[in-house]
């Protein structure tokens, strides 16, 4: 079973949003449609990005776009 986490904390939060811009960027989109993306039709926010922040936060912003960009794969989130 995948684990579920909110937001604990200022750099969590700070790290969700540094997430959600980026891949923003990367697929030339709104801020607005990815965390549409992340948190109503799938539940990456919660279920990856923060319960992987400790190891994640510590990657290049290209390895941490990629990355999640491959979960949006996996779980067939759609922008």
């Amino acid at each position: 079973m995948m684990s579920e986490e909110s937001i604990k904390n200022s750099r969590e939060l700070e790290f969700a949003i540094f997430c959600i811009e980026n891949v923003a960027a990367k697929l030339g989109v709104e801020a607005e449609r990815i965390y549409q993306a992340f948190t109503q039709k799938s539940n990456i926010l919660n279920s990856y990005i923060v319960p992987e922040y400790e190891i994640l936060h510590t990657q290049s912003r290209e390895y941490i776009v990629d990355d999640i960009l491959g979960v949006m794969r996996e779980r067939g989130v759609e922008v």
